[in-house]
C-alpha cells in the first residue's frame, strides 16, 4: 500500500542532446556549461537553456557532493527492513515522517513482499548503529517487525541513472 502522494507528472520529453548533458552531470557535476558545451558540440547558451530548462522541470533535481563514507567515519551500512502494525494513510504518514528526521537514514523506499519499508541507514560503528536502533527507531510509533541486514562490502554504489 502506498503511503506518499504518487506524482502524477509524465515523462519531461528529452532529445539526445539532453540525455547527453545529463550523462555528463552525472560523472561530474561541477563541469562548466562551456565544457559541456564542447564535449556535445553545441554552443553555450543553448546548452545553458537546456539545463535551465531541465533544472525547472525537476529532470534535474539538485547537485551534491559525493563523500567517501569511510573517510569521514561512516563506514557502517544497515539495510533495515520495517513492517508497521497498521496499515493505514495515518500510520504510513507518522512513519515517514520520522524517517525523514532521523539524519542516519540516507535512502527509505516503500517496498512490496514481506516488508512495507526499507531503509538504508549509514553509522559509524555497530555500537552507534544498536544506539540509533534502539533509541531513535525503536522509538517511532507503530513499528511491527524489523530485520537489520549489516553491509560487509559494498560491491557497487553509483547515483547514476543513466
Amino acid at each position: 500500500m502506498p503511503y506518499t502522494e504518487q506524482s502524477n507528472k509524465s515523462v519531461t520529453p528529452l532529445d539526445q542532446k539532453d540525455y547527453e548533458i545529463l550523462r555528463l552531470l552525472e560523472e561530474n557535476a561541477k563541469l562548466t556549461v562551456r565544457e559541456i558545451a564542447t564535449l556535445i558540440h553545441l554552443s553555450p547558451t543553448p546548452t545553458h537553456e537546456r539545463i535551465k530548462r531541465m533544472e525547472k522541470s525537476g529532470v534535474i533535481k539538485q547537485y551534491a557532493a559525493i563523500l567517501n563514507r569511510q573517510m569521514i567515519g561512516k563506514g557502517m551500512i544497515v539495510l533495515c527492513m520495517i513492517t508497521l502494525r497498521e496499515h493505514n494513510k495515518k500510520a504510513g504518514a507518522v512513519f515517514i515522517k520520522a524517517m525523514l528526521e532521523f539524519k542516519e537514514i540516507v535512502e527509505c523506499y516503500n517496498i512490496s513482499g514481506d516488508f512495507d519499508f526499507m531503509v538504508k541507514i549509514v553509522t559509524e560503528s555497530m555500537e552507534d548503529y544498536h544506539n540509533f536502533f534502539v533509541n531513535k527507531l525503536g522509538e517511532v510509533k507503530g513499528i511491527g517487525q524489523t530485520k537489520s541486514i549489516f553491509v560487509m562490502d559494498a560491491v557497487k554504489e553509483t547515483h547514476n541513472v543513466l
